[in-house]
């Protein structure tokens, strides 16, 4: 291996539900809820050929691989969407979940995930000494209302940071990338943190990881699901930043 991958964390793309077991509403109402939910296109938006990228093959609503695996762990569980979701963005139950369905959908989805999540990580490692992860997502241009911000008013771009993950020199290039390309910039707002395995989270200060999120605004119709026009506009956009953030690789 002679040049060194970012490692592209991508969760929520997929609309794919391997199985139905536990669910009590309708496809309808899935549907629904797949389109509230889904980051869709971000394995496209994100899409870099020389690089590393950990896609997800199961939507969120069947399993989250970006929550923690234990409940108690994740702030998100107190409204029914932890690890497995078992109420809606409304607040309506969804999914009964026993313990044994809990250990199929996490031995065969979640685990199998961050193995290979993991696998990435631990390769840069091996042959780099060190690894970069660009965690994802894009977000609805309104909060849902699970949200924990409730700010209308949202940026057309995101970073999540890690306080022991994420350097300043990346939320710096980032500031100044979207800056100079003409769009607005949250930092760790609407949303915030910065994925890592656990094998390293909070103890390998080189893995490095920030979250990069697209309002849906910039690229789709939130109504429909449907790519609108400025869509190959926020893919070059995403492309010339993943870029950008590749070329600090060896500053970090």
């Amino acid at each position: 291996m002679s040049t060194q991958k970012i490692i592209l964390h991508i969760p929520h793309s997929s609309l794919n539900i391997p199985f139905s077991d536990g669910f009590t509403i309708s496809d309808d109402e899935i549907d629904q809820e797949l389109l509230k939910l889904t980051d869709r296109y971000t394995d496209d938006l994100f899409h870099s050929p020389h690089d590393e990228a950990i896609v997800a093959g199961f939507s969120r609503i069947f399993c989250d691989p970006e929550r923690f695996p234990n409940d108690e762990d994740e702030v998100m569980a107190q409204f029914g969407m932890g690890v497995l979701y078992e109420k809606s963005d409304d607040g309506k139950e969804i999914r009964e979940v026993s313990p044994e369905l809990r250990q199929i959908i996490m031995d065969g989805y979640y685990h199998e995930h961050h193995r290979a999540f993991n696998q990435a990580v631990n390769l840069q490692l091996q042959y780099f000494e060190k690894a970069l992860i660009i965690d994802c997502h894009s977000y609805p241009g309104k909060p849902l209302k699970r949200d924990l911000d409730q700010t209308p008013d949202r940026p057309d771009f995101n970073i999540g940071t890690d306080l022991f993950h994420t350097p300043q020199l990346l939320i710096d290039i980032s500031v100044d990338f979207f800056d100079k390309a003409g769009y607005s910039l949250g930092i760790d707002w609407p949303y915030k943190g910065a994925i890592v395995p656990m094998q390293h989270y909070r103890k390998n200060n080189k893995v490095f990881s920030i979250m990069l999120e697209i309002n849906r605004v910039l690229y789709m119709n939130e109504a429909t699901g449907e790519k609108t026009d400025r869509y190959e506009e926020t893919k070059r956009v995403t492309s010339d930043y993943i870029n950008t953030i590749k070329a600090a690789l060896s500053r970090l």
